[in-house]
């Protein structure tokens, strides 16, 4: 748009444009703006986390339990495939949660080998209060675009994200 304001992806942008005019560099000026915010996020993320005394992977872990509902818990299985990490990534996580007093292994009343993870009281208070925390933070940073806006960034992301989630 002629009025807004020149960003970091417009520079490197122009600069590949001067460049290397023969080539097409568009997908930057929308892929390039989305690496930089997950960026940005993360660190905000980490911050708002931080101040819960949590970090993102056990702020992801946790909340895959709060999500699944009374009693709290999941399958191993079924945390690897909302958090997206491999089998030994979540045991070490599991651990490291139980070591804090976050989570606790159960046995599985329907699989006499399989085990559950389930959610603490000290696990669901945390989550709850970093949940909060998170979402003040992350309205304020949406506050400057109007619901509209809002709703049509959500559906266009929406279609650049699910052929990666259909391929996971």
């Amino acid at each position: 748009m002629e009025n807004e304001p020149e960003d970091e992806v417009d520079r490197l942008v122009g600069a590949w444009r001067r460049e290397l005019p023969d080539l097409d560099v568009s997908p930057f000026e929308v892929l390039s703006r989305v690496t930089r915010l997950a960026r940005h996020l993360d660190r905000a993320r980490r911050l708002v986390f931080a101040t819960h005394d949590l970090e993102s992977w056990e702020f992801d872990v946790l909340t895959a339990l709060r999500r699944a509902g009374q009693p709290y818990e999941l399958s191993p299985g079924r945390l690897l495939t909302q958090t997206l990490v491999t089998s030994g990534t979540m045991t070490n996580r599991i651990d490291r949660l139980a070591a804090k007093g976050l989570v606790e292994r159960r046995p599985d009343p329907t699989d006499r080998r399989g085990v559950r993870v389930r959610l603490t009281p000290e696990g669901q208070q945390r989550v709850d209060a970093a949940l909060a925390g998170l979402l003040d933070h992350e309205r304020a940073l949406l506050s400057g675009l109007p619901a509209s806006d809002r709703a049509t960034l959500a559906r266009l992301l929406r279609r650049l994200v699910i052929p990666f989630d259909e391929q996971a």
